[in-house]
């Protein structure tokens, strides 16, 4: 599940008789970049969260044992996903409004599971739909003011007790306003009786929240919990320093904190370079059937000269081919266990799903390649040379155009015949293929590109680098014009699935995904050979 932290906001304290302890603002702004806990850049699109459906919970640090509330209104904007949170009257529910009125707590960051999405080529998550699991209170944001909360509608109200040792104590009664719940105050007395012959307490560290709640109420109640966490750390130094001896790292090993630094180093660039060139087809009626047809014409109809007047005139059937194409199914899943899941930091979850939302992606472009390289009928063979390589790519031209009139516009090869082709020179050492950029004209340029686009197109096609193709593959072919487009390729997304396994305490999650493809003009599909 994707965490994302919005940004600050401004405390509108609710006036009146009766408050409705809510926090009204932006959960979201949509189409502005952003980077999650664990290093991930991702981007909202408008629309990619539901006003609809259950509504999400409102926790306290994305911790699900700290609930403090529900979310009770979500409207979506062109700009922004809008929220109205109701607080719960409860003792943390309290806890929560009192830091918000004094601004330790000012921001709110939604947790989500991407259900529909994609990457750029810089490799950021743009979701374009999500299931909306909760909304936290956070004290650090990461969209500014971009998303914040715009109104908090609260009464809470606690005076600190002043405490008198050894002196009895009346406490003073008092009645905080509350909307929907009232603290009672709490009477204690102070013993005056000294205590002999008693071992001292060893003294337990608060919580973070129950320092955190001292540190609201303020005064004697603050100071002595904060000198008794001063006194508790000193006593452990001291411990630690009248160890006899030296005492060295090797000694204290279990002292010694050992950083992870995110985020995870990424071996694979999951980017679909054959599948962005064909462009993702979507499935016809929903991609409810298993298989579907495509219809090609195998027999056109025909126009001729008439032979004299009132003779026959050219007469030819058209014949329809009824194409059944079916679909294959990528899937992959993992399981975690829940400690794998709680223990780790970097979260190890969102890291792993990533991970095999990432694998889809490169085994469906591999499923692509593949199938274009088996679709792909011979134009020639090329011998290595500068000549015969301009005879096979314009051989394999004139066998997609005639009887066609459609022209190429995509070469697919494998890294080792881009470095082939990078590497080809005239008599003289000139670069068949020279980069060109910034206005310069290069000699014997027969295509230009840049270093982000594989460093050239030959002769005006556009050249497509995926390692995924077998080595020593080169295909001419017609795709992404729509018309002509010599093969198609179609995918459904499907998204992840998430059961429990309360039996092993584990996690199992799944991503899987339909894809088909299909020659719709095999002849136009020409690759050329290596001798």
């Amino acid at each position: 599940m994707i965490k994302l932290i919005a940004g600050e906001f401004t405390l509108d304290a609710a006036k009146g008789d009766a408050p409705r302890r809510t926090i009204s603002g932006t959960a979201v702004p949509y189409n502005v970049p952003a980077t999650v806990s664990d290093g991930t850049a991702v981007i909202f699109r408008p629309g990619s969260l539901p006003v609809e459906g259950k509504a999400p919970r409102l926790f306290m640090y994305h911790d699900a044992s700290m609930p403090v509330g529900v979310v009770q209104e979500r409207v979506s904007t062109e700009e922004a996903m809008l929220f109205t949170a109701k607080i719960s009257a409860t003792s943390l529910g309290n806890d929560a409004l009192v830091m918000a009125q004094d601004g330790t707590i000012d921001q709110v960051s939604v947790g989500v599971n991407p259900t529909k999405f994609s990457y750029d080529e810089e490799g950021t998550m743009i979701i374009e739909a999500a299931d909306w699991m909760e909304l936290s209170l956070v004290p650090i944001g990461a969209f500014g003011d971009a998303a914040n909360i715009t109104k908090v509608a609260a009464s809470i109200h606690q005076e600190t007790e002043e405490v008198v040792l050894n002196k009895e104590v009346t406490p003073v009664e008092e009645k905080p306003e509350m909307s929907e719940a009232t603290v009672p105050a709490v009477e204690a007395t102070i013993p005056t009786a000294p205590i002999f012959a008693q071992a001292k307490k060893e003294f337990v560290l608060p919580s973070a929240g129950e320092f955190m709640a001292a540190y609201h109420i303020g005064g004697d109640t603050f100071a002595n919990i904060n000198k008794a966490v001063a006194e508790y750390t000193a006593s452990k130094r001291t411990a630690l320093q009248a160890a006899a001896g030296d005492v060295i790292t090797t000694d204290t090993p279990g002292l010694l904190p050992v950083p992870v630094l995110g985020p995870l180093v990424q071996d694979l660039n999951f980017i679909r370079p054959v599948v962005e060139a064909l462009g993702a087809r979507a499935y016809p009626d929903g991609g409810a059937s298993k298989t579907f047809i495509r219809p090609t014409i195998t027999t056109h109809t025909s126009v001729a000269s008439q032979a004299n007047e009132l003779a026959a005139a050219s007469a030819t059937t058209m014949v329809i081919a009824s194409n059944s194409v079916s679909k294959t199914t990528l899937a992959g899943q993992v399981t975690l266990s829940v400690q794998d899941i709680d223990f780790t930091s970097p979260a190890a979850m969102q890291l792993i799903l990533n991970d095999l939302m990432g694998e889809y992606m490169i085994a469906s472009d591999n499923f692509a390649a593949d199938n274009l390289l088996t679709a792909a009928t011979s134009s020639g063979v090329w011998d290595l040379t500068v000549a015969d390589l301009l005879k096979s790519v314009y051989d394999s031209a004139v066998d997609i155009s005639n009887g066609r009139n459609f022209t190429p516009t995509h070469m697919f090869v494998s890294p080792d015949v881009w470095g082939q082709l990078g590497q080809l020179a005239d008599t003289t050492g000139r670069p068949v293929f020279p980069f060109i950029g910034a206005g310069l004209t290069g000699q014997n340029a027969l295509g230009g590109g840049n270093a982000t686009s594989w460093n050239g197109n030959p002769l005006g096609l556009q050249l497509v680098v995926d390692s995924n193709f077998a080595a020593k593959t080169m295909i001419i072919t017609r795709v992404g014009q729509g018309s002509g487009d010599a093969f198609e390729f179609y995918e459904s997304i499907r998204g992840l699935m998430s059961v429990e396994v309360p039996a092993t305490l584990g996690r199992t999650m799944s991503f899987h995904g339909y894809v088909s493809t299909f020659a719709a003009i095999s002849g136009m599909i020409r690759k050329i050979t290596q001798a």
